[in-house]
C-alpha cells in the first residue's frame, strides 16, 4: 500500500450555524464532547494517515494548536476564502512548493480531500477505503438537491453535480490514488488559471475531467460521516444543542 496524506478543508465561515460561529469556527464546535475536525483527524489516523494539511481561512488562528497535539500536522491559510470557493483551498495545496510543504507535492502519495465540518463518530469509516480513487457516498432514495453522482454501466462516476434521484450523494470524503492526485493537481492548477473560477466548488473541477479522473463511489452507511450545516442539524446529532432553537 503506498503512503497516504490528507487535506482538510477548514476554511468556510460557516454562516448557517450563527451565532456558534460568529466566535468558534465551524469545524472546531463540538458535537458529543469532540470538536468535528477532530472526529476526522481521528478517522485518518486510524488509517494511517498522519501527514495532513489543514486549509484555513475564517479565525484560522484558532486551529493553530492542532500543530502541537499532532506530529505531521501542518496548518495553511487560505488568504482568498472570503472571495473564491473551495476550490482555492484544494489549489492552496495543489499550488504550494515542496518547501512550504515539508517536501510534499500533491501526486507524491495517495490523498484523501476531506472537508472538516464532518463528524464522525466511528473512526474505523476510514480503514474500508479500497486501493482506487473514489467519493464516498451515501445512497438516498428519491429526489435530493444535494450533491450526487451518477455512474455508468462500468461502475464508473460520469457526474459529480447537483440534484437527483436514486443516487448516491456525496459525504464530504474523497480518495485519490497517487497518479490520480497528479493529474488533479494540474486539473485544479490550470482551472484557477481561467477566467470565472472563482465561483466553482473543486469537485466542479473533477466533473469537468471525468475522462482523466477515473474514480467509483465507496459506499457507507447512514450515521457514518454527518456533515452539520445548522444549528438544527447539529441538535439532531447532539441533543445538548436543542436550547439553541
Amino acid at each position: 500500500m503506498n503512503e497516504r496524506s490528507a487535506v482538510l478543508m477548514a476554511a468556510g465561515m460557516g454562516t448557517r450555524m450563527r451565532p456558534l460561529t460568529e466566535k468558534t469556527a465551524k469545524p472546531l464546535v463540538e458535537v458529543k464532547g469532540r470538536r468535528m475536525i477532530e472526529t476526522v483527524i481521528d478517522g485518518l489516523h486510524a488509517a494511517d494517515v498522519h501527514r495532513i494539511f489543514v486549509v484555513t481561512g475564517y479565525k484560522h488562528e484558532q486551529f493553530d494548536f492542532l500543530e502541537d497535539k499532532y506530529e505531521g500536522l501542518k496548518v495553511l491559510v487560505n488568504t482568498k476564502y472570503e472571495t473564491v470557493n473551495n476550490i482555492s483551498s484544494v489549489h492552496r495545496i495543489s499550488s504550494a512548493s515542496k518547501e512550504e510543504l515539508s517536501g510534499y507535492s500533491m501526486g507524491d502519495d495517495d490523498l484523501f480531500i476531506c472537508e472538516a465540518d464532518l463528524y464522525i463518530p466511528d473512526p474505523s469509516v476510514f480503514k474500508s477505503t479500497p486501493d482506487f480513487s473514489v467519493y464516498f457516498g451515501k445512497m438516498v432514495k428519491g429526489f435530493s438537491d444535494d450533491w450526487v453522482f451518477e455512474t455508468g454501466d462500468d461502475g464508473y462516476i460520469s457526474r459529480v453535480g447537483k440534484k437527483g434521484t436514486d443516487l448516491y450523494n456525496m459525504c464530504g470524503i474523497s480518495f485519490f490514488k497517487a497518479a490520480d492526485a497528479s493529474i488533479l493537481k494540474d486539473v485544479i492548477n490550470k482551472t484557477c488559471e481561467e477566467p470565472g473560477y472563482e465561483d466553482l466548488f473543486w469537485d466542479d473541477a473533477v466533473n469537468m475531467n471525468l475522462k482523466k479522473l477515473r474514480l467509483k463511489v465507496h459506499p457507507i452507511k447512514e450515521g457514518d460521516i454527518t456533515e452539520i450545516d445548522s444549528i438544527e442539524e447539529l441538535a439532531e446529532v447532539d441533543p445538548a444543542y436543542k436550547s439553541m432553537l
